[in-house]
């Protein structure tokens, strides 16, 4: 059996924009479909949102997106949370993190800078005890990253 995880992020009106921002940070190709495309009325409230939408990036990232039907509002569906960092720890009420490892910080520094423009930075991108890099933020369209460089291992 080969089972895979894909990190599916539901919106209330920006699924559409937080895809073809994750395309412009991690390239690849996005694939929608709107609650239109698959039957609703072209003029029904919400029509033109995404019930569908993926980004597969030639690396093996894969982000899905919709936006959960009802009125617009920014960021995610669900309650809104906060992450800081006080004295080395992370505090939240976030259920989740999205996570993103590469393999030095040269990689992981666009895709940082692209991610984090017009959001907020929680732990900026630097060396840590643990890892060759670390940082962590919060991106214009709610989502956490936590964004590493996969430390040397131990012979």
């Amino acid at each position: 059996m080969t089972l895979t995880t894909t990190t599916h992020l539901n919106f209330r009106g920006t699924a559409r924009e937080a895809l073809e921002h994750y395309r412009a940070v991690f390239g690849g190709t996005l694939t929608t479909a709107t609650y239109a495309d698959l039957g609703a009325p072209q003029d029904a409230p919400g029509a033109d949102r995404l019930v569908f939408g993926q980004l597969d990036t030639p690396g093996g990232l894969r982000l899905m997106a919709y936006d959960v039907p009802g009125e617009p509002a920014p960021g995610l569906a669900g309650p809104a949370g906060s992450t800081r960092r006080e004295n080395g720890l992370t505090l939240t009420d976030r259920p989740f993190f999205q996570s993103l490892r590469g393999r030095s910080l040269d990689e992981v520094t666009p895709l940082w800078d692209g991610l984090a423009a017009g959001g907020q930075v929680v732990e900026p991108l630097a060396a840590s005890p643990w890892s060759p890099g670390f940082g962590m933020l919060t991106d214009r369209f709610g989502v956490t990253w936590v964004v590493d460089v996969e430390a040397p291992r131990a012979g």
